[in-house]
């Protein structure tokens, strides 16, 4: 697919996902560009934040729907060791459920930064997860990160005294239908924003990333031909924030393939108590590999698990080399660079996700661009009706 003609791809109904997956290496360089060139009223900003909370931590809320709300689930695990504890406590709860429940999820005299994920930053539950909290948080702060300068959060936020809007790269607003780009560069962006680690560390951990994603490109055959086996099930598991990372991996399955591909994920030790008995013989199973060694053993031990059980049609790790290595399948990265941390690494291992649910969409005869045949799905939800909240 990424070697293929644009008019072909065109004919394919692929050509918007498959440029939008392969332009992310270059997405990812800007995205760490455009945080620097931040970063100084960023840093004003959270020092306010931090500033009003009268010496009280701030409870970091991550926010989003769908692929945007599994932006904060990828990096609380990560955030929650790396970042500013002794400032900010860090949890993520979808719009979705704020806007439901807000006295469920929302805490009146907690000090509170709403940290909203948005690709268009036009979605209902966006705008109103915003005014719910202005109305039932004391000390509320509004954190944007959204790829789109136009869109309704984006202006709502700049119009704010109380926000602060970080902008993703422009290309990052994705045209089509699923979340790729504009995923992954708000995940970056995150890290970069709280991740206490040094900033030329981090600039380390870009760059690698970038070499890391442009070798999933130029090893595209290797997972065409995974996909190629006979299957109508996928498992995604891991640990961590890849634990996260797999309700992002299997939803970009889902929504490409319309649901003719059924789709499960858990973490990996979770994964025995139940979730085991969706693996019959029609199914692939891919496992994220934390590279941290003691993490890594629980990852591997359920691979290892399920390749002994001789169920699934195949069983492969989406890895970086380590001391321990699974003894089956993988997609092991070779490019020599740090083993990266979770939070980070999770968006190589994204990447990979991304390339086997467009080539498994195009399997299954359905258009990547455009994946619901019935129309009943949008890039942008519609038929949402919110209600007053008094």
């Amino acid at each position: 697919m990424f070697t293929l003609e644009k008019e072909t791809l065109e004919k394919m109904g692929a050509e918007i996902t498959t440029r939008e997956i392969r332009q992310q290496p270059e997405l990812w360089e800007e995205t760490i560009t455009l945080f620097q060139q931040a970063s100084k009223e960023l840093d004003v900003f959270l020092a306010e934040v931090k500033k009003q909370a009268n010496d009280q931590r701030t409870r970091v809320i991550f926010t989003g729907a769908g692929t945007s709300q599994y932006v904060g689930d990828t990096v609380v695990p990560y955030l929650r060791k790396h970042g500013a504890l002794k400032d900010f406590s860090f949890e993520s709860i979808g719009t979705t459920d704020i806007v439901a429940a807000p006295e469920e999820y929302l805490i009146k005299e907690e000090p509170t930064l709403l940290v909203s994920f948005a690709r268009s930053g036009n979605s209902p539950e966006s705008l109103a997860a915003v005014a719910i909290a202005d109305q039932v948080v004391d000390t509320i702060h509004h954190l944007a990160i959204t790829c789109a300068e136009e869109g309704k959060l984006a202006q709502t936020t700049q119009e704010a005294e109380n926000g602060f809007l970080l902008l993703m790269p422009k290309r990052s607003n994705d045209d089509g239908f699923a979340m790729t780009g504009s995923f992954s560069c708000m995940t970056l962006g995150t890290l970069l924003t709280f991740d206490q680690t040094a900033i030329e560390e981090k600039q380390d951990y870009v760059h690698a990333l970038s070499s890391l994603g442009k070798e999933v490109i130029a090893r595209e055959t290797e997972l065409q031909k995974i996909v190629e086996l006979d299957f109508e099930r996928i498992v995604y598991v891991g640990s961590g924030s890849l634990a996260g990372l797999t309700r992002e991996a299997q939803l970009k399955l889902l929504e490409l393939t319309a649901g003719k591909i059924a789709t499960v994920f858990d973490s990996s030790m979770g994964f025995r108590h139940g979730p085991k008995s969706f693996i019959n013989e029609k199914t692939v199973m891919f496992g994220f590999v934390n590279n941290d060694v003691y993490t890594r053993d629980y990852d591997l031990d359920v691979l290892e698990e399920v390749r002994g059980d001789e169920i699934a049609s195949g069983v492969f790790a989406i890895t970086q080399p380590g001391e321990r290595n699974f003894s089956g399948d993988k997609f092991e990265f070779e490019t020599e660079t740090t083993l990266l941390p979770d939070g980070y690494l999770a968006l190589a291992y994204i990447m990979v996700a991304q390339t086997v649910a467009l080539l498994t969409s195009v399997k299954v005869a359905n258009k990547p661009d455009t994946p619901s045949p019935t129309g009943t799905v949008n890039r942008v939800v519609k038929g949402v009706i919110i209600h007053e909240y008094k």
